[in-house]
């Protein structure tokens, strides 16, 4: 028999069949990936991943959220580090242009999701509105602390650079979208 499984590989299980669907469903969207995929790259039993995810939208969700923990973290991280409040702001665009210019760039995975599930899938649209209102409440934070009232354009010149970065596969719409960012914070 067996022995049995532990909590902490049930942790590190659980960890990596995650890592193991957000590089496949980002890679090659979430459809096109079977449950029979995921058993393969993972190398979990489709009993096992079953029991962590009862259902391929609970698998979705889960990523999604944990991909927003660190996606929003690592901006926070850069953008924190810059004194200067209408920087700061800017520093969001450095961000993303870093970001668009990745290896593997697929532009966003919330409205990768949304494209693909959202109509069909209240939990995953649930999902995308919580990370983009979540994205939009990081940004309005920081372009408050400028005194300027132009959260709503540079949230829109942001997930704009996102969505247009990811279709064209180009990094440039960063720099377009900062020097958008700029004439509106007061900076040319």
């Amino acid at each position: 028999m067996p022995a049995p499984i532990t909590d902490e590989q049930n942790r590190l299980d659980r960890e990596a069949l995650l890592d193991t669907v957000e590089r496949l469903f980002y890679e090659r969207g979430i459809q096109a990936v079977g449950m029979d995929d995921v058993r393969a790259a993972s190398g979990l039993p489709l009993k096992r991943i079953y029991r962590f995810f009862p259902a391929k939208e609970d698998l979705v969700v889960a990523m999604l959220k944990r991909r927003d923990h660190r996606w929003r973290g690592s901006l926070a991280n850069h953008v924190e580090k810059v004194p200067d409040p209408r920087e700061r702001v800017l520093a969001i665009f450095d961000w993303l242009a870093e970001w668009f210019a990745e290896p593997g760039f697929r532009g966003c995975a919330w409205i990768n999701a949304c494209g693909e599930l959202g109509p069909s899938s209240q939990a995953v649209l649930a999902e995308v509105r919580s990370h983009k209102q979540a994205f939009h409440d990081q940004v309005a934070v920081w372009v408050h602390a400028t005194g300027l009232p132009v959260v709503e354009p540079v949230f829109l010149l942001a997930e704009g650079a996102i969505v247009t970065a990811g279709i064209s596969g180009d990094p440039a719409p960063a720099g377009h979208a900062r020097a958008a960012a700029a004439t509106l914070l007061g900076r040319p």
